[in-house]
């Protein structure tokens, strides 16, 4: 993929951006992202698509889950030097309360990085980082084949 390579080679989030749009489902989803430092901040801006339940109202679950597996797959890439998109092996979600109608943000960490497979954690928030929405934790290969 031209986007990673580029991104392995400038990291910077014009290249991040670029990577993201190539990746169809997080471009669907609105995702951005926001580099602070050495702190990389996923963006699920928020659309009223998003909306599964209209009388609370509340993201759809399937969308923050599709966030979070997104942000950690781009939060590999932005860490890692692969030539491949980190492909899930399998993601566990814990959904802790109700995504409102607001931009949700989300920072993952590396608990294992190896040549194969690498763990990440990630945990989303919306409007104070100590009231996290969602969190999760997944697996994901690092080479292709």
């Amino acid at each position: 993929m031209e986007a990673l390579r580029l991104l392995r080679q400038n990291k910077d989030e014009k290249h991040l951006r670029a990577l993201i749009d190539a990746i169809p489902y997080a471009k669907f989803l609105g995702i951005g992202a926001e580099v602070r430092g050495d702190e990389l901040t996923m963006i699920l801006h928020y659309q009223k698509s998003l909306i599964g339940n209209v009388m609370l109202p509340a993201i759809h679950g399937g969308v923050i889950g599709g966030f979070l597996e997104m942000a950690m797959m781009i939060h590999l890439a932005w860490v890692s030097d692969t030539e491949y998109l980190p492909r899930p092996i399998d993601v566990s979600i814990d959904y802790l309360l109700s995504g409102r109608p607001h931009d949700t943000y989300a920072r993952g960490t590396v608990t294992k990085h190896g040549k194969r497979v690498a763990n990440v954690r990630i945990e989303a928030w919306q409007e104070s980082r100590s009231k996290s929405i969602a969190a999760a934790h997944g697996h994901f290969r690092m080479k292709e084949g």
